[in-house]
């Protein structure tokens, strides 16, 4: 048995969940989420409680088991705590700014980067003097979030030598020696 898809989902107060046509509904005070689920997995709801079963252990649905269950479980969590990832500018001269959906970034090109954002996600980008810009996003959709993340990230990495780059909130950045002299 799967030791994911085996545990229980409990459902928190003020969060729904519909299940029709294989679609799987959830709606809570920060929003509702969405998502198909295969016909060969069974969910069960009972005393607030959500239980996933397979029918066979063949390989696909001992991996769709566990892959629903956490997907279900990210919805729960989403709608009713949502998620929030921080990110950090390192360098000289880097700078955020957000403006609605729009986030601006300077960062060491000859052009700023304009990124449009998706609705489902907000946006706070925050300058102190004598501290590295913080970017704060926040979303129901941990997926859409991830995405949107990496793909920030992906525009400057941080790279082993400096430290230089955009990094989440406590990331630990393995860093190298540079050059050294012969002697």
């Amino acid at each position: 048995m799967s030791r994911i898809g085996k545990l229980p989902i409990h459902i928190p107060a003020g969060v729904s969940v519909t299940i029709k046509d294989n679609v799987v509904t959830v709606k809570g005070p920060k929003g509702e989420l969405a998502q198909n689920i295969n016909p060969d997995i069974q969910i069960d709801i009972t005393d607030g409680v959500i239980t996933l079963t397979r029918p066979s252990d063949e390989k696909g649905h001992r991996s769709l088991h566990g892959l629903y269950r956490s997907l279900i479980n990210n919805m729960i969590v989403g709608v009713s705590q949502g998620y929030v990832k921080k990110m950090e500018l390192v360098g000289v001269g880097y700078r955020a700014t957000s403006n609605g959906q729009l986030l601006e970034l300077s960062l060491g090109y000859s052009h700023p980067i304009v990124m449009e954002l998706p609705k489902e996600i907000k946006v706070e980008a925050v300058t102190d003097r004598k501290s590295n810009p913080i970017i704060t996003l926040e979303s129901t959709d941990k997926q859409l979030l991830g995405q949107v993340c990496a793909k920030i990230r992906s525009l400057r990495r941080p790279e082993p030598y400096n430290g230089k780059g955009i990094r989440f909130v406590g990331e630990e950045i393995r860093r190298k020696a540079g050059k050294s002299a012969k002697v």
